[in-house]
C-alpha cells in the first residue's frame, strides 16, 4: 500500500475560529489540525460544488441541446 503523502500548512485564524476549531476537535476527539483539516477540505467542496452550479445554470437555458448521460462522459 502507498504511503499518504502529507503536505503542512501554516494558517493564521482569529481568536473565534481558533476557538471554534478547538472545540469541534474535542467534540470529535480529534486533533486540531486533523479537524482543521476536515474543515478546510469540505470548504473546498462546497466552494467545487457552487462553481458546478454556476456553470450548469450557464448551460441550463431553453433551447439548450440535451446531450445524453453516455455520451456526456465519453
Amino acid at each position: 500500500m502507498m504511503p499518504t503523502i502529507k503536505n503542512r500548512t501554516n494558517v493564521t485564524m482569529s481568536k473565534d475560529i481558533d476557538e471554534a476549531v478547538v472545540y469541534l476537535a474535542k467534540r470529535d476527539q480529534v486533533p486540531k489540525a486533523t479537524k482543521a483539516a476536515e474543515l478546510i477540505e469540505l470548504a473546498v467542496r462546497i466552494e467545487e460544488d457552487e462553481l458546478w452550479d454556476k456553470l450548469a445554470s450557464a448551460r441550463d437555458k431553453k433551447g439548450a441541446k440535451f446531450v445524453s448521460h453516455k455520451n456526456a462522459w465519453l
